[in-house]
């Protein structure tokens, strides 16, 4: 697991690899999957099986839609034929108040539209547009893309909306209020899964800069991912893409030229946790690398759907949305669910749904309690590392994702009764044990004692 390994080392890809890697800043295929993500949940097929006319004309539009988006990524290609597609869309929360067709009684409506864009940007633009849905969470970083307004399509907003700090989190995006000029030039981030050597890392680094030396098309599909160095190739929960540090120059070609159906499986892997959501009362699904086994995207979408078919053939009677605002996590190594002490559920795949309805009815109060408590301790955590890294003169002070927010506070708690002067200008990194990493990062325990610390 993630949480008992190194926090993750950070670069720019622009130290390794040709300028066209971050020339220019457009949408992703990961971007583009997760900025449609509100017009699939309101199309896909499955939430018209009562309507087989209506579920067959999303399926076949989604068909022609998903070989458009593919030719879009395609290096080199000048120019596709315009495709007329047709999608009966949901009424969601999104388009309920704003569509401009009435919706009929049996809560849809029908759209027409035809693609003729020549980038994923305003390819996405122009799909949410036509389906009255909202543009909002599309960042407006996107410079060198300025698609035409459209005729009929909404204004588009004036400003981004600011997402909570737990989007950023869970997708593995990167928060453009945090450091607004490092957004605009690390598009590609690359990471480690440990903190090995410096020699190690500047070894890998060196195997990925004559990987794009040698096949610079191939690399251009991972443009706006987080590539981490790991123990296996491949694509995480998560999305993000890991490179074994074991494997050969060609196991890694393969990876970078499979990316785009991997974003295709993520596509798919987001609609799997909308209906799982939808079928539990509005109950998020996520994914936490710190609390959950490392799985590749694979691996989770088989559980996702071994869970979700269960839940189908024994539906559960939970209110639409009642459960809206709490979190789950879904495993495969336990056989009773739980909640944590965050607040969020743990669900193992085989539960079975009538104990899982009792067991979710019986906690949700408090589970929202420990969702509020969470939020007060990161708070409180905030406060008290600034106040460390202050006093101390700390040129950094973090701690490792295992170390929880209520360890944290201890800790902080603590040291800030003590006078540590030698801390000045140091990174002082909170652990579960005593080390100092190779480039100089201090690690203490954090539930050091007294007498322990100053050695």
């Amino acid at each position: 697991m993630f949480c008992h390994l190194r926090p993750v080392r950070r670069l720019c890809l622009e130290k390794i690899c040709p300028h066209w890697f971050l020339s220019s800043r457009t949408l992703s295929g990961a971007e583009a999957i997760n900025a449609l993500r509100p017009f699939y949940f309101a199309v896909h097929p499955d939430f018209f099986g009562q309507h087989p006319r209506e579920r067959e004309v999303n399926e076949n539009s989604l068909k022609r839609l998903s070989v458009y988006l593919e030719n879009l990524q395609k290096p080199g290609f000048k120019s596709l034929k315009p495709t007329q597609l047709t999608f009966y869309v949901r009424e969601t929360e999104q388009n309920s108040s704003e569509g401009q067709e009435p919706f009929s009684t049996s809560g849809f409506r029908a759209v027409k539209f035809t693609l003729h864009t020549r980038d994923l940007l305003s390819t996405v633009l122009y799909i949410l547009n036509s389906c009255s849905l909202s543009v909002e969470h599309i960042q407006s970083s996107n410079t060198n893309v300025r698609p035409q307004p459209l005729k009929e399509a909404k204004r588009m907003p004036d400003r981004p909306i600011k997402w909570d700090k737990s989007y950023y989190h869970f997708t593995g995006f990167k928060d453009p209020h945090e450091d607004p000029e490092q957004v605009s030039r690390m598009e590609t981030t690359l990471t480690w899964q440990r903190s090995w050597g410096v020699a190690h890392r500047c070894s890998q680094l060196q195997s990925l800069g004559r990987l794009a030396q040698q096949n610079l098309e191939t690399l251009k599909n991972a443009k706006g991912c987080r590539v981490i160095f790991t123990d296996r190739s491949g694509v995480s929960a998560v999305g993000h893409v890991m490179l074994g540090t074991m494997d050969v120059h060609h196991h890694w070609t393969k990876l970078f030229e499979r990316l785009p159906s991997y974003f295709d499986l993520q596509r798919r892997l987001m609609l799997l946790e909308d209906q799982i959501s939808y079928l539990l009362g509005g109950i998020q699904v996520v994914y936490i690398e710190e609390l959950q086994p490392v799985l590749t995207l694979e691996e989770y979408y088989s559980l996702l759907d071994v869970f979700h078919n269960r839940l189908l053939k024994n539906r559960v009677p939970f209110h639409p949305r009642s459960l809206r605002g709490l979190q789950m996590i879904l495993n495969s190594d336990r056989y009773a669910p739980s909640l944590h002490e965050l607040g969020h559920f743990n669900i193992p795949s085989l539960c079975d749904p009538a104990n899982l309805h009792w067991f979710i009815l019986t906690k949700a109060q408090q589970a929202r309690d420990n969702m509020k408590r969470k939020e007060e301790l990161k708070v409180i955590e905030n406060e008290l590392i600034q106040a460390s890294t202050k006093k101390f003169s700390l040129e950094k002070f973090y701690k490792e994702p295992s170390v929880s927010s209520i360890q944290m506070v201890d800790c902080c708690k603590r040291l800030l009764e003590q006078s540590l002067p030698y801390l000045q200008g140091m990174h002082l990194c909170i652990s579960h044990f005593y080390s100092v990493m190779q480039d100089g990062d201090l690690c203490i325990p954090w539930n050091w004692k007294d007498g322990e610390a100053i050695k």
